[in-house]
């Protein structure tokens, strides 16, 4: 590559970089999921648009694969472990159980209805069959969901790729038959079991490190947690476990411990995370090649959508709540809610990639089955949440980040009131902080002043908090529940140092 090449390329990536960000706000206004813009603008560049011309599956695979890696790592970066938790057995059932029955249904009436081979059959509905967390997470940005619904979808949406990566690798490879049926699913449950372990021990670890060793710049903090969540990716491929189950959970581990400049962290990994989509879309729209599609492509690729969003889903869905008692209107919208994304078409190279017959119709009907439903069910999803019920209440917990103070054994907090916390009308010394914490400044608009036990809280303000290290912890907790629950939060409990 010469110089005017790499000149040319960073001119179309910064261009296309700016048009996917400000397509954002434009996705937001029209309640359109931002991937299919950038899929769009890959398929514009792409040989039937502008005529860039990218039909590399290996390096499309390998390209996916990280991007995955990075949007699972955001989305356990930014998951709050408490609204994921009362749920998390639930999104357990939906990740294992119900990708079985999903897989199971789409497979037997791919080939029975629409008389396609086993092979295609089982590799489309694999494929399929995960729902993709940059779609879901990036919903949930704009529907308000109650925070166990959204908790069961973005831990669902975590932890289903890896059960299934593993299936199209095998059915790709040929080597189910080589396990045997008990020998394949006690494979599955090897590499999530010991992906997880792994990536819990390496979150666990960076966290105690990063909590006890005080960086010299603050900007270095978010570019170490996004490098241990990659670490645990890499630590479990090396002993052959699920590196997709071990970024999550040692993001997830990551995200909910108390780490310095935490906001600032989660704010990074979310613009690396917007990044990561962006280019996984627009590559994967530069793979394609719609010019190619007939109209076989087009009529296989709804009906097997149809198949798995109005029979496979839902089933799955019903299945699981045998076990986890959900209300019908619940089961409807979770069903309805699962996204499929980025996940199942960069699933679709990993057999494109190893040659298998008829891998190019694979590609092509599960992107056209991606694009036609992501529209069909992303618009009307906030109209649907209202209709069962999983909106939320309208309070926000706040948002608090730290910073340690070096020299003395403190920290520094600061708390913003968003719309909807309880901490608005507040009167300071109605906080009820323990005895080594105190608020030493409010930052309100462009005043700042230091507060006495009668001010105010209002909307908007920033709290500055400096509590010693012993009672951290506790000063959150006060925090939070207040936000909530209001002044009269834990009244009745003794007041603690």
């Amino acid at each position: 590559m010469d110089v005017h090449e790499l000149d040319t390329m960073l001119l179309v990536g910064s261009g296309v970089l700016i048009l996917a960000v400000l397509a954002v706000r434009l996705s937001l206004t029209v309640g359109m999921p931002s991937l299919l813009i950038y899929l769009g603008l890959g398929l514009v560049l792409g040989s039937s648009g502008f005529g860039i011309e990218f039909d590399d599956a290996d390096l499309a695979l390998s390209l996916g694969l990280f991007a995955l890696v990075l949007i699972l790592a955001e989305g356990g970066l930014s998951t709050s472990w408490e609204h994921v938790r009362p749920s998390m057995r639930f999104s357990l059932l939906l990740a294992t159980l119900g990708s079985v029955v999903s897989v199971l249904v789409v497979a037997a009436g791919t080939h029975y209805v629409l008389h396609l081979d086993w092979q295609l059959s089982v590799l489309l509905a694999a494929v399929l069959t995960p729902t993709d967390a940059a779609a879901v997470f990036s919903v949930l940005r704009a529907v308000p969901l109650r925070s166990s619904v959204a908790g069961t979808l973005e831990a669902e949406s975590g932890l289903n790729d890896a059960p299934i990566v593993v299936l199209v690798t095998a059915v790709s490879a040929g080597s189910i038959a080589d396990h045997g049926v008990v020998g394949f699913i006690a494979l599955i449950v090897f590499e999530l079991v010991v992906g997880a372990a792994i990536g819990f021990g390496i979150g666990w670890g960076g966290a105690t490190l990063l909590r006890r060793v005080a960086l010299p710049a603050s900007g270095l903090y978010p570019l170490v947690v996004f490098a241990f969540t990659v670490l645990a990716y890499g630590g479990a491929t090396v002993v052959h476990a699920s590196g997709f189950a071990a970024v999550y959970i040692g993001a997830l581990v990551l995200g909910n411990t108390e780490l310095p400049h935490r906001t600032a962290t989660r704010s990074f990994v979310e613009g690396i995370g917007w990044l990561a989509q962006i280019g996984l879309f627009v590559m994967l729209g530069l793979l394609a090649n719609p010019s190619e599609f007939g109209w076989w492509h087009v009529w296989t690729g709804v009906a097997v959508g149809a198949i798995l969003t109005f029979i496979a889903r839902p089933l799955s869905i019903a299945v699981c709540a045998v076990f986890v008692p959900t209300g019908f209107r619940e089961q409807i919208f979770l069903g309805w809610a699962g996204l499929r994304g980025a996940v199942p078409i960069v699933l679709a190279t990993i057999p494109l990639a190893a040659d298998v017959p008829r891998s190019a119709d694979l590609f092509d009907i599960v992107f056209v089955a991606v694009v036609v439903y992501t529209l069909l069910q992303a618009a009307p999803l906030g109209r649907l949440a209202g209709w069962a019920g999983v909106l939320e209440d309208g309070v926000r917990d706040v948002e608090v980040e730290a910073a340690p103070l070096d020299r003395i054994s403190a920290d520094l907090l600061q708390v913003h009131v968003p719309t909807g916390s309880r901490l608005v009308g507040v009167e300071v010394g109605e906080l009820r902080l323990p005895r080594d914490a105190s608020v030493s400044l409010v930052v309100r608009g462009d005043r700042t002043f230091v507060p006495d036990r009668s001010t105010r809280i209002v909307l908007g303000d920033d709290l500055l908090v400096v509590t010693t290290r012993e009672v951290r912890a506790h000063t959150e907790d006060r925090l939070r529940a207040v936000g909530r629950e209001g002044r009269l939060a834990g009244w009745g409990e003794p007041e603690r140092d």
